[in-house]
């Protein structure tokens, strides 16, 4: 027998439905094994990265100018991702979607610099197969942007989800996984920033 299940009325749109709640769950666990990925990543670009071969040291081509625009408009777009869930828990559906557009906006621009960053390395001779150094680089940071582009469409599906079917609890449950997910995201650049870039142009520069 089927029993209406009823809620605190402060209980956030996405946990409304027992689907929404053991997604959300899932997710969770999904991003441990993200986190175990990553992990397992950073393990490696830290033992390669001294292994320069013949090739650049990695923080002599590293570039503070562009490393902070892709950090401002990654970071940034964590901040309007939070601001689209609230308008979400406000029932509020054009909210939801402007902010998540500027988001997935400027996930697109710090595409757009990664990508001209890594063109810029392979212009100066550092790519891929140039040592064990820069192939730890290009997979750990090629990783994180293949997640952003992941990302960015995954959102865009689900707002269009959103822009048909209304905010149910149903759709607020991915909205809220997706920006899980895009927080999971700059957390790791938070990581890929200190670990590999700071770190590569402090031993660089001694």
């Amino acid at each position: 027998m089927a029993h209406a299940e009823t809620h605190d009325p402060n209980t956030p749109l996405e946990y409304r439905s027992e689907t929404g709640r053991l997604n959300i769950l899932g997710f969770w666990i999904f991003l441990g094994a993200e986190i175990a990925l990553f992990a397992t990543l950073f393990a490696t670009y830290m033992v390669l990265s001294h292994r320069i071969a013949d090739g650049p040291a990695l923080g002599e081509l590293f570039e503070v100018k562009s490393l902070l625009i892709q950090t401002f408009l990654l970071l940034t777009s964590s901040f309007t991702c939070g601001l689209a869930v609230h308008e979400m828990r406000r029932h509020n559906v054009k909210g939801l979607i402007t902010w998540m557009a500027i988001t997935l906006g400027l996930g697109l621009g710090f595409l757009y610099f990664e990508i001209q960053e890594f063109l810029h390395f392979i212009h100066e001779g550092a790519n891929i197969g140039t040592s064990a150094a820069w192939s730890g680089f290009f997979v750990l940071v090629g990783t994180h942007g293949a997640h952003v582009t992941f990302g960015i469409f995954w959102v865009t599906m689900v707002l269009i989800q959103v822009a048909k079917r209304g905010l149910t609890p149903a759709t607020s449950a991915k909205v809220f996984i997706t920006s899980l997910y895009w927080h999971f995201l700059d957390v790791v650049w938070i990581f890929i920033f200190t670990a590999v870039y700071l770190m590569g142009m402090v031993t660089h520069n001694g």
